[in-house]
């Protein structure tokens, strides 16, 4: 059953044992202050090594990059130390993992920056509320960045890139997607610059070759990989022609010859975000030549048959992976999902309690004992 989703695949240099992919997941466990990844995260990731490949929730590539309470960060040595027991982990238990590399432009409250202003690709505000330490609190206008704050950006990234190589991760996944700063320099609803990192497709693109080059620097480009939501509003990061704009993102992923593409691509149905934009994944599919990897919405059924069409080479499940930590295994035998407890209150609670309790299937259980 689901021999497409079971079959090996190679994503640049990284041998991935199945198709079924742990989509990256913000969950809020980091220990603070700090944002230092901890024991409690390496057990969660464990849990869940037998995805053909694990994204690691989205780690904040530097201080002012990163407003989420008690989400990971790389930029410090006490967060490599702490992100080494969560690779380890990985990789004893037969898996691979690839650190998502995160920041969040616009959506950085103050309250995360001493009170400075967050940054963008321009002087825009991002609808609604932030998550903080202090409650939810109304986004403020970001500050636009110069091309000097640019290149230090850019070597942020680097940075955060090499920490990721010393805490043993098998490559990093740029967040592109999602209405954060990459993408906030993708779309022209939130990109109104004049200059080259802005106007056209081919300028607003810039910055996330610039980004994408940084961490090959570090990498070579068969670890490196991307993800992007090519279709429909996000946190009011929003593009008038996304063809046009996602099709020139798929020619830098196709120039620069990267592991893998992800995309989220929720539809008009989604669950969690919807959309009437029509998905952009078979234009991107005739541009990229690598393996393509979608997301949002996905279940054993729709996954095999996307992957066995060639629609797509893998699916990255979410929110499965919360309440399945064998979600390979309940797939491979035909087996219901579990459902999440307490959703999405248990998604983001600190604590053991929606993390890492979720038991394996009767069987599993039996065996390992």
């Amino acid at each position: 059953m689901h021999e497409a989703l079971f079959t090996p695949i190679t994503l640049g240099a990284i041998e991935a044992k199945n198709r079924i992919f742990m989509a990256p997941l913000t969950r809020g466990r980091a220990s603070m202050p700090g944002f230092v990844p901890n024991e409690m995260m390496a057990t969660y990731y464990r849990q869940r090594a037998g995805a053909g490949l694990i994204i690691s929730e989205a780690t904040g590539i530097s201080v002012e990059g990163l407003g989420w309470p008690s989400a990971p960060g790389i930029w410090s040595d006490e967060q490599v130390e702490g992100w080494k027991q969560v690779t380890e982990a990985v990789h004893e238990d037969g898996g691979k993992i690839v650190l998502q590399m995160w920041h969040m432009g616009r959506i950085v409250h103050p309250v995360f920056l001493g009170g400075e202003q967050p940054v963008s690709a321009s002087a825009t505000t991002a609808p609604g509320q932030a998550h903080t330490p202090e409650g939810k609190k109304d986004y403020m206008e970001a500050r636009e960045l110069s091309v000097q704050d640019i290149a230090r950006v850019v070597e942020d990234y680097r940075h955060a890139a090499q920490n990721a190589k010393k805490a043993g991760f098998d490559g990093v996944q740029l967040h592109g997607a999602n209405g954060y700063l990459v993408d906030q320099f993708l779309r022209d609803s939130t990109n109104l610059r004049t200059d080259e990192y802005g106007g056209p497709p081919d300028n607003r693109v810039r910055f996330l070759r610039e980004v994408l080059e940084a961490l090959i620097s570090v990498w070579g480009a068969d670890r490196v990989a991307v993800r992007l939501s090519p279709n429909g509003d996000t946190q009011g990061c929003d593009d008038s022609d996304p063809a046009a704009t996602f099709g020139a993102a798929a020619k830098v992923c196709e120039d620069l010859g990267l592991a893998f593409l992800e995309l989220r691509e929720p539809g008009p149905d989604g669950t969690f975000g919807s959309t009437d934009v029509p998905k952009q994944s078979p234009l991107i599919r005739s541009i990229f030549s690598g393996p393509l990897v979608l997301n949002s919405d996905y279940d054993a059924a729709s996954g095999e048959a996307n992957v066995a069409s060639g629609k797509c080479d893998a699916i990255a499940y979410g929110r499965p992976f919360i309440s399945n930590p064998d979600l390979p295994e309940r797939i491979r035998v035909g087996a219901e999902f579990a459902p999440n407890v307490n959703v999405p209150e248990s998604w983001y609670l600190p604590g053991p309690a929606g993390y890492i309790d979720y038991p394996v299937m009767a069987g599993e259980q039996e065996a390992a004992e």
